[in-house]
C-alpha cells in the first residue's frame, strides 16, 4: 500500500497526469490510501498491545504454575517422608507384635484375632474409670464388682461390645 501511494504521488509531482479529473481522483486515491494505512497503523498498535498484554498475562501464570508445582513437589515429598516414617513404625511395631504374641496363649490369642477382625481391627480395650474405651460405655455396678472380684489373670470382656477388657493400674477400680 505504501509502495502504491509513492508511486502515485510520484505520477501527480512529476506532472506526468494533466486532466484536472485524473489528478483529482489521483489525489482521492492517495488521501483514501494514507486514511486505509493510518487504520491499518492503528490496527496493528492495537494488536501489539493485546500481544503484550498477553505475553505480560503468560509470564504471570507461568510464575504461579512454577509456584504451585513447588508446592506440589514440597507436599509430595513431604508425604513421602511421612509414608516412609509410617512405615518404619508399622515395622517396628509388627516386631514388637510379634514378641507380645508369642508371649500370649495361643486360644487368647486366637480369641483376640477374631475380634479384633469383628471389630474393626480393634479385639482389646482400656477400661478406664468404669468406661470401655473401646465402645465408650460406662460399666454398671454389677459389671465393676466382678471385675474388682476377678483374678489378675482372668480374661474379662465388654459386655457391650465383647472386646477383651484390659485393665491397668490406671483403671481406677
Amino acid at each position: 500500500m505504501r509502495q502504491r501511494a509513492v508511486r502515485d504521488q510520484q505520477r501527480l509531482d512529476s506532472g506526468a497526469v494533466s486532466s484536472p479529473k485524473d489528478l483529482e481522483s489521483l489525489q482521492r486515491e492517495i488521501t483514501s490510501l494514507a486514511k486505509r494505512q493510518g487504520d491499518l497503523e492503528d490496527i496493528v498498535l492495537e494488536v501489539m498491545e493485546r500481544r503484550e498484554s498477553a505475553q505480560e498475562r503468560v509470564a504471570e501464570l507461568t510464575e504461579r504454575a512454577s509456584a504451585v508445582q513447588t508446592k506440589a513437589d514440597d507436599a509430595t515429598a513431604r508425604r513421602d517422608a511421612a509414608e516412609a516414617e509410617i512405615d518404619r513404625e508399622a515395622a517396628s511395631v509388627g516386631k514388637e507384635r510379634e514378641l507380645v504374641a508369642g508371649s500370649v496363649p495361643a486360644d487368647l490369642l486366637k480369641l483376640y484375632e477374631k475380634l479384633r477382625e469383628q471389630q474393626g481391627g480393634v479385639g482389646a480395650a482400656r477400661l478406664y474409670q468404669r468406661k470401655c474405651e473401646g465402645c465408650h460405655i460406662e460399666l454398671n455396678i454389677t459389671e465393676v464388682n466382678e471385675v474388682r472380684a476377678a483374678a489378675p489373670d482372668t480374661v474379662l470382656r465388654c459386655e457391650n461390645c465383647r472386646r477383651i477388657l484390659v485393665r491397668t493400674s490406671e483403671s481406677g477400680l
